[in-house]
C-alpha cells in the first residue's frame, strides 16, 4: 500500500484487510449502479414504468453507497479505485445481458444480482468484526438497504 496522506486509526494489519474489503464493496456497488441504469434504459414489458422507475431507485441508492464506502476507505487511510477497468476486472457480480429485456427477465436478472451481492456483503460483515467496526457497521447499514430491495424486486415475482 503506498504511502497514504492520511493517518488511519487503524493498526496496519487492519486496515490492510479492511481496505481490501472496501475495495471490493466499491467495485460491487458500482457495477450494481451501472447495471440498474443498463436495465432501465432497456426494460420493456407490463408493468414497464414501474420497474423503470424501481430501477432508478436501486441506481440512486447504490451510487449514495458508492460515495459512503470510498470515503470510508479514505477516512482509513486507503486511496479507493472506481475506475472502469477495476470494476470491470474485479466486480464479483453476475453479468447483466445485453439489448432490451423484458420486465420479467429483467426482475429476475436483478432479484439474482442482488442475491449474489448480499450473500457478498454479509461475508465482509464477518470479516471486518474484528478489523473495524465502524466499518462493518456502515456494510451492515449498505446490506439492510440491499435486502430491502431485494425483498422489494422479489415482490415484483409474486
Amino acid at each position: 500500500m503506498a504511502n497514504s496522506p492520511i493517518k488511519s486509526p487503524l493498526k496496519e494489519s487492519d486496515k490492510e484487510l479492511t481496505a481490501s474489503v472496501l475495495q471490493s464493496t466499491l467495485v460491487d456497488l458500482i457495477d450494481l449502479s451501472l447495471i440498474a441504469k443498463q436495465a432501465h434504459w432497456n426494460v420493456v414489458g407490463r408493468n414497464f414504468r414501474s420497474v423503470h422507475l424501481q430501477l432508478d431507485e436501486l441506481t440512486t441508492a447504490a451510487r449514495e453507497f458508492v460515495d459512503d464506502v470510498a470515503e470510508r476507505a479514505n477516512a482509513i487511510g486507503v486511496s479507493p479505485n472506481g475506475k472502469a477497468r477495476t470494476v470491470m476486472e474485479s466486480s464479483g457480480l453476475p453479468e447483466y445481458p445485453d439489448n432490451w429485456q423484458t420486465t420479467d427477465l429483467t426482475v429476475d436478472k436483478i432479484v439474482e444480482i442482488l442475491d449474489r451481492l448480499i450473500q457478498r456483503m454479509r461475508v465482509r460483515i464477518d470479516e471486518t468484526d474484528k478489523s473495524d467496526l465502524v466499518t462493518q457497521d456502515l456494510l451492515i447499514e449498505i446490506t439492510q438497504e440491499l435486502e430491502k430491495q431485494h425483498w422489494m424486486w422479489q415482490a415484483q415475482k409474486a
